[in-house]
């Protein structure tokens, strides 16, 4: 590396760490989350019927499944996310965030938001947020796209024949 990317690359380091662990600390202290357990919920808030295929989850959150489905049994435990099976797949089984976890990440996300902006953003002019998101962007896709990082089953695309069953079970149960 020249001097500038290694000035780049231990800017990113540090921030990365510095960022993180503030972020954790406020999760952990105000709503006994992690961070990753934050993305998760975050994940499924965005999902439509805030459900995701737990392959498709790990790999959104580029965590190993093993590591995933700890903690979406940490989440169970709180009962701020479920998870379910697909009677079409066997293969398949979703997380679904529950009631009790999108009211959790809707009293935490503007305080989270609020320190990123704060630490980040706020130090960052136009140009370089612009930048930054350009250069991590075009990072980010050439990586993902690595050969053998897709995993064929999680990003199958496949439907669960079976979702709007399930729902309807569960809703009168």
């Amino acid at each position: 590396m020249n001097d500038e990317e290694k000035r780049a690359w231990s800017a990113f380091t540090n921030v990365h760490a510095l960022l993180y662990r503030r972020l954790e600390q406020r999760l952990k202290r105000d709503f006994g989350l992690s961070g990753l357990q934050y993305e998760i919920l975050a994940r499924l808030s965005e999902a439509s019927n805030r459900e995701l295929r737990m392959a498709e989850l790990a790999g959104a959150l580029v965590n190993s499944k093993s590591g995933l489905t700890y903690q979406i049994g940490q989440l169970e435990k709180s009962g701020l996310v479920r998870r379910r099976s697909c009677p079409s797949d066997e293969r398949a089984v979703y997380a679904v965030l529950e009631d009790a976890g999108m009211a959790l990440l809707e009293r935490a996300a503007p305080g989270h938001v609020e320190l990123v902006r704060e630490l980040l953003f706020d130090a960052l002019n136009p140009e370089q947020v612009r930048a930054l998101a350009d250069g991590l962007g075009e990072a980010s896709r050439r990586m993902s796209g690595a050969a053998g990082d897709v995993d064929p089953v999680a990003t199958d695309g496949g439907d669960c024949a079976g979702a709007a069953e399930d729902a309807a079970a569960g809703a009168l149960a």
